[in-house]
């Protein structure tokens, strides 16, 4: 029986989580095991996020949040910068094509000024176009860090307090959550980090404090509806 499944009447069945995070690692590798290039690993991630998506809006999940690009991902190659950002350009154009048949609302955590302007403008674009629906949101963590998240908020209220429109007491959880790149969303109930790592790697670091963990050795690109369904580690 499936574990979230809506269906499911035994008393065992996990409630669905509102909201899932996911670390997409583990694409280099699947590439690399199969005598592939690396580029051709993160097609395949892209293919098992779109699986993955469809799969929560048809399970009931409001939010996924995935870590698409890091702060630090720009210390790779340049050619596999290039192939990411090439990949992640054509998803959302065929996103935008795919968004209102199933109602997906996109946003985008991070500093998108690092990018190509064409991306930047896709990005917006894409933010723009789908705010009008109300099915699953994806959040995109793209050119992100959980450090940097937190510092960039930091130093916007500390402006504020320099500027005289806030002062120091005014400063609380709520306050500084709503200066995040995720404000209006729900912090993650479950965060997932395939391919056998065991560590957050600057991912939501300040959203994940009361988050439950699952970690597979699955590599994102065969992590599947399967896989989630029957996570029989649910609980870390």
């Amino acid at each position: 029986m499936p574990l979230f499944a809506k269906d499911n009447p035994t008393a065992a069945a996990r409630a669905v989580p509102r909201h899932i995070a996911a670390i997409m690692d583990g694409n280099g590798r699947w590439a690399v095991k199969r005598g592939l290039p690396r580029k051709a690993g993160h097609a395949a991630g892209a293919e098992a996020l779109r699986k993955i998506l469809h799969h929560c809006r048809d399970i009931g999940v409001s939010f996924l949040t995935v870590y698409a690009f890091s702060t630090e991902n720009w210390k790779r190659s340049s050619e596999e910068v290039g192939a990411i950002m090439q990949l992640l350009q054509r998803y959302l154009q065929e996103a935008i094509s795919d968004m209102q048949k199933n109602e997906i609302r996109f946003r985008f955590f991070g500093d998108l000024n690092a990018l190509s302007e064409p991306l930047q403008e896709l990005c917006r674009k894409t933010e723009e176009e789908s705010s009008v629906y109300d099915g699953v949101h994806l959040n995109i963590c793209l050119n992100y860090g959980g450090r940097d998240e937190i510092l960039h908020a930091a130093r916007d209220f500390a402006r504020k307090v320099q500027t005289g429109e806030a002062e120091p007491e005014d400063l609380t959880e709520e306050c500084f959550s709503q200066m995040l790149y995720s404000a209006g969303t729900p912090d993650p109930d479950l965060i997932i980090r395939p391919s056998g790592e065991l560590r957050l790697s600057n991912f939501l670091l300040w959203q994940a404090a009361y988050a439950e963990f699952y970690y597979t050795d699955v590599l994102w690109p065969d992590f599947d509806a399967e896989e989630l369904e029957y996570m029989d580690n649910y609980y870390v």
